[in-house]
């Protein structure tokens, strides 16, 4: 059947790609971004480990911080399902322990960490960052991390090294999504892959991630090492690192293996470029219902000397 859509709907109300290829997202989807605090409400996420850290002042921003349990029940985690409650629903198949990260490519020292190790690795640092979704919806989260640089400084990068990737671990029995015919909402391939460029993994403000709000990584969240990008869309974010790999080579990512029209390699928060099916001018803060204007690098202005002399239109 063919539906015409007035021209009184908003760009920024289409539903996402990848909920509307899977039948049942596409059904819940919209009622579920309106009613937010009703799902954190009906799925309260538990208590988890305390992980001590000192909190870094130099990175507090003015913005409220969202409530720890809207953080950790809505949110995208596509190896547990493409709702976004679906993640705090059934993180509990994922064994956070035992847990190695392999860190190879490009570099003088490869070495396989473990998670244990990784902890002791740098002093922990509390830093409240916003996320940006490429969706239009944003947070604000104090994490817990130490700058990615130092554990890519433990295994000395060559002259030749260029860019930064990162996987996901590729494990069906603990992302229930990973299994085959379980659904196919998009044509992701698995394991996940992200990367950075490695200047941007290097820069100060790119965080090895271990926990958020005083509390070690929930499983829905990316336990138990993830990175977080906060001048760029969440995405670029991977979640549950079993390898990060240094290349010459530009990493070919998950998503814009996917949708490369939609989901370009660099995918820094740039309210001057729309995604294909809907503005990214505005966004809505989780927790609040009126919009708020997107700022450029989410914010984050200083690192805008890495992109110098570059098209953001066109390398978006």
């Amino acid at each position: 059947m063919l539906t015409k859509w007035g021209g009184d709907i908003k760009s920024g109300e289409i539903t996402d790609r990848a909920l509307y290829l899977n039948r049942r997202a596409f059904m819940v989807g919209a009622a579920a971004l309106a009613l937010v605090p009703d799902l954190a409400q009906a799925a309260p996420p538990a208590a988890g480990q305390p992980l001590a850290a000192s909190r870094n002042k130099a990175f507090d921003i003015p913005d409220a911080v969202t409530k720890f349990q809207d953080a950790t029940t809505y949110n995208n985690f596509y190896e547990f399902g493409v709702n976004k409650d679906d993640p705090s629903q059934l993180a509990g198949t994922l064994k956070p322990r035992p847990w190695k990260v392999q860190v190879d490519g490009l570099v003088q020292k490869p070495k396989t960490f473990d998670i244990d190790d990784v902890l002791k690795m740098a002093p922990l640092e509390e830093r409240v960052y916003r996320l940006r979704c490429v969706e239009g919806w944003s947070m604000v989260i104090p994490w817990i991390g130490f700058p990615l640089s130092a554990l890519i400084g433990r295994v000395e990068p060559t002259g030749s090294a260029k860019y930064v990737e990162f996987s996901t671990l590729l494990d069906p029995e603990q992302f229930p999504a990973q299994k085959k015919g379980f659904f196919n909402f998009g044509g992701l391939d698995w394991p996940y892959t992200e990367g950075l460029r490695l200047d941007e993994a290097l820069h100060p403000l790119t965080l090895l991630t271990v926990g958020m709000y005083g509390q070690v990584l929930p499983n829905q969240n990316g336990a138990p090492i993830r990175v977080v990008v906060p001048w760029k869309y969440g995405f670029k974010s991977a979640k549950s690192i079993v390898r990060i790999r240094v290349t010459a080579d530009e990493p070919k990512t998950a998503w814009n293996k996917a949708a490369p029209q939609e989901y370009g390699f660099y995918s820094n928060v740039n309210p001057k470029v729309d995604h294909p099916r809907w503005s990214q001018a505005t966004e809505r803060r989780i927790g609040e219902f009126r919009r708020r204007e997107t700022l450029m690098f989410n914010g984050y202005e200083q690192v805008a000397s890495l992109y110098t002399g570059m098209d953001l239109k066109k390398q978006y």
